[in-house]
């Protein structure tokens, strides 16, 4: 960093684990793109326990290292931007396969309102052997559609490296992930928290020789899919169970009191079996939804959000879950008792009521599963205060 008095614009911030190949370049391509540009800025890189000599050529170099103990992409950069003086925060890699020397044209536009830039690798030019053809063909397009749906933005490659900020935005995204996922959640919270964004062409180059990447395509693949599907528990929880329910509340009500016909053919009762047993599913699968909400509001919303769960616990609590499953319970205890008790008096001769048993035993599992479900809503608010 140049030493001056004007205030300091732009912090890059480099995660690195053991990039001694690469990382001299790219500390000395955003150097000069400070240089030609004239802008204020500092070099940080955010060592995650090299073993090579990347720490002494970051120095070297004239970056600030600073050090995560903790492994992981996410951590890395967590501290990274915590140490950061600018302004403004780029994310480069530490691999010099993203255009560092065109940091201006990301910093340009938070100059001019923006609060998020990402870069767009697919209207860049990406290198031959830059990325394997299963990235560029299935996964970043996949994981970049199942973004832009499950939180309605256009960002058409989420998952870039090449990224700029405003330290204000930043600071209002409140990220906690400590791997690969990071790069999904500042994208999924910047979509939640409407930040005005622009996307830009990024070229892609091939790394070096002897330059590895720490990237594992399936592992981190299904982390960032995962990621995504926790953060949108409607999707992946709520409408699935919601149709389980309904298709399955109407095999039971078709089914109810007794055979029925249905475009030309007749069901007799084993579809209540079927019915059952999709009601039961579909419900717990929206009680995993509900819970999987609680959870990430209590693990890693904001403020905000973890009061609207405190507010919302006052009326969903243990106690009213436990009333509500228990009534559920006893209905079907009840009919379970009045069929045992027709069925005594016809001395143990056939059992005429199976649909109302297994109508029954439907409700005794649902009203468990509130209850349960309600202890565990319980734990989740214990910890969180």
């Amino acid at each position: 960093m140049a030493r001056t008095s004007k205030p300091l614009e732009v912090s890059v911030v480099i995660p690195c684990l053991n990039e001694e190949k690469t990382l001299a370049n790219v500390i000395r391509k955003a150097f000069a793109a400070f240089k030609t540009h004239g802008i204020t800025g500092e070099v940080v890189v955010s060592d995650n326990g090299s073993t090579d000599r990347s720490v002494a050529i970051a120095t070297k170099e004239g970056a600030r290292v600073v050090h995560q103990s903790l492994r992981g992409y996410g951590n890395a950069y967590l501290k990274g931007f915590a140490e950061a003086n600018g302004k403004y925060l780029v994310m480069a890699d530490a691999d010099d396969t993203y255009d560092i020397n065109l940091l201006n044209e990301f910093v340009q536009p938070l100059r001019e309102g923006y609060e998020f830039v990402i870069g767009d690798r697919f209207q860049g030019i990406i290198d031959e052997g830059a990325m394997p053809w299963h990235h560029y063909w299935i996964g970043n397009p996949a994981l970049s559609f199942a973004q832009r749906v499950l939180f309605n933005n256009n960002i058409r490659d989420s998952h870039c490296g090449m990224r700029a900020f405003t330290k204000a935005a930043y600071d209002r995204l409140e990220l906690h992930t400590t791997g690969m996922e990071f790069a999904s959640e500042m994208v999924i919270r910047a979509s939640q928290e409407k930040l005005k964004i622009k996307q830009l062409p990024t070229n892609l180059h091939a790394r070096p020789s002897g330059s590895h990447s720490k990237l594992s395509s399936w592992r981190d693949g299904w982390r960032h899919l995962r990621f995504m599907l926790m953060y949108s528990p409607l999707y992946l929880f709520l409408i699935p169970g919601s149709l389980l329910i309904l298709f399955g509340g109407f095999i039971l009500g078709l089914l109810a009191k007794g055979p029925a016909t249905l475009l030309g053919f007749t069901f007799i009762i084993h579809p209540m079996i079927l019915g059952a047993m999709l009601v039961i599913l579909g419900y717990q699968t929206i009680m995993f939804g509900l819970l999987t909400k609680a959870y990430r509001l209590t693990s890693f919303g904001k403020q905000a959000e973890r009061d609207s769960f405190d507010h919302l616990t006052t009326y969903l609590s243990v106690d009213r879950g436990l009333i509500a499953g228990g009534v559920i319970a006893a209905i079907g205890i009840g009919l379970c008792a009045w069929v045992l008790s027709t069925w005594m008096n016809s001395n143990f001769g056939n059992l005429e009521h199976i649909r109302t048993v297994i109508i029954a035993m439907t409700l005794i599992v649902v009203g468990a599963q509130t209850m349960f479900s309600a202890f565990f809503l319980g734990i989740l608010s214990v910890q969180h205060r």
